[in-house]
């Protein structure tokens, strides 16, 4: 199922200015392998929320071959900081060479692990910008991970939180991984540390700030 209506994403992506040389691979890489990114609509906006906040700290948790992080990266400038995470050294030395081909490596510290248990290892209040998207199933994990260790004003942004429409599935309907959005998505709004909108864009992005 489309989020949008068809014609209507399509017109947004048309819209879109044509993607850079190192993005432009990935892209065409992760389309043709199967590799889950968010795309370059959703770049855009992830790179805009860092700059119009200000950000200089960002810990995503699922970065695959990184293409976000180099979003990230850039969008942060130089002196920022982005912790990229991958359960896959496969994948992590994969992002590496995209890093270093894009030019911003010297922002990116690299972890290869479980990216929840990373997370909650960090110190308090270190970060701008916590982004979620890990496996969909561990999302409830995350939540009372990223509050603690979000800077007040900080934004929580979680990617794939209406998954493809199944999240308005009867319950009855809906499988693991589903379940777990929806338990999320109504956790995230329920919170009184957060103040949230899901933005209906491509799969779905939740852009929560901490109060």
């Amino acid at each position: 199922m489309n989020i949008l209506y068809e014609p209507v994403e399509q017109y947004l992506y048309s819209l879109l200015p044509r993607s850079e040389t190192v993005l432009a691979r990935i892209e065409e890489e992760a389309g043709r392998e199967h590799i889950p990114i968010v795309g370059p609509a959703v770049g855009r906006l992830l790179y805009q929320l860092a700059q119009s906040s200000g950000a200089k700290t960002v810990f995503e948790a699922g970065s695959a071959i990184g293409y976000s992080t180099i979003w990230w990266a850039r969008a942060l400038g130089q002196g920022g900081r982005v912790i990229y995470t991958d359960s896959d050294p496969k994948n992590a030395g994969r992002a590496r060479r995209n890093f270093e081909e894009a030019g911003v490596a010297a922002r990116i510290a690299i972890e290869i692990g479980d990216a929840p248990d990373i997370l909650s290892r960090q110190p308090d209040e270190a970060f701008d910008i916590v982004f979620n998207d890990v496996d969909k199933e561990q999302y409830p994990r995350v939540l009372p991970l990223a509050i603690p260790r979000l800077k007040r004003g900080g934004l929580f942004i979680t990617d794939n939180v209406l998954w493809s429409g199944r999240v308005a599935q009867p319950e009855s309907e809906r499988d693991k991984a589903t379940r777990a959005i929806v338990e999320f998505n109504n956790a995230l709004y329920s919170s009184s540390e957060f103040f949230t909108t899901i933005v209906p864009l491509r799969d779905g992005v939740a852009v929560a700030r901490k109060l």
